[in-house]
């Protein structure tokens, strides 16, 4: 495995690899920056029509979800964040995340990945182990058009003495493909899937993307438990619903779930 042709990210390789999309993105790289989501929140760029776009190469830091801290390393990850605005009406939030997690599922399959698997509601995992996180936080209100930014880190070589902490263990694309990968083309080709399954989103709603992130789902019909601020659920993951919610058969029936941590429970 080679670990050393790694590529910096370089915007004019982005812009080349989203083709006719290009003129829809507004892309800012920072070679460092506290979050990116962050960066993008605190600043809002203009409704100009284009998705705005911040990465880094490094995240001083870096959030994931429920509070956690997303590790960063120089040529570790891609992470960047996109400001997605819809159209009045649009069905946000919900959903959104496993939207784009299924972007980023669609991505690595591209890329040659095999074993990719989508764990609710934020995870992309590989053979089991987390590969990429994702975090979607909505804009403020007061009127304006529906927003959202959307943060996504994906390993792409971590360090041999990187440890991070994960219920199935880690892993990244230098171990999926067998080499570094092009953070250009990933980022490129990430924007289009995200422009494409986003554009359907927006006009049908999740329903019309359910199959799709079922077949990728890593616990389906696996028993699991739901890891609550306020209590825990235990029963068999049924996959999810139109809007997104996870579906747990439970001894009580079906509950409908929408917020947690899914793990898989101890035989």
């Amino acid at each position: 495995m080679d670990r050393s042709d790694y590529q910096a990210l370089d915007t004019g390789a982005v812009l080349a690899e989203l083709g006719d999309l290009a003129s829809a993105f507004s892309l800012v790289h920072l070679a460092e920056c506290d979050s990116t989501n962050t960066r993008l929140l605190t600043d809002l760029p203009p409704d100009d029509g284009r998705v705005h776009v911040v990465a880094a190469d490094v995240q001083t830091s870096g959030r994931g979800r429920r509070g956690r801290v997303w590790q960063s390393w120089p040529g570790a990850s891609l992470t960047f964040s996109a400001l997605w605005r819809f159209a009045p009406g649009s069905p946000v939030p919900a959903g959104l995340s496993l939207v784009a997690g299924l972007a980023v599922a669609r991505t690595l399959e591209e890329l040659g990945v095999e074993g990719v698997q989508l764990k609710w509601p934020n995870d992309v995992l590989v053979h089991g182990c987390k590969l990429a996180g994702i975090l979607v936080e909505l804009t403020p209100g007061r009127g304006r058009t529906p927003a959202a930014v959307v943060g996504i880190g994906i390993n792409l070589q971590l360090p041999p003495d990187a440890s991070v902490a994960y219920p199935t263990g880690v892993t990244d694309l230098a171990t999926a493909l067998g080499r570094a990968p092009d953070a250009s083309r990933l980022l490129g080709l990430l924007l289009v899937q995200l422009h494409r399954l986003f554009d359907v989103y927006s006009a049908a709603g999740f329903a019309a993307l359910r199959g799709a992130w079922q077949q990728r789902n890593a616990f389906a019909d696996l028993p699991v438990s739901i890891l609550g601020e306020v209590e825990t659920l235990a029963g068999t993951c049924a996959g999810v619903d139109d809007d997104g919610a996870l579906l747990l058969r439970t001894a009580d029936g079906l509950r409908r779930v929408l917020s947690g941590e899914v793990s898989l429970r101890l035989a």
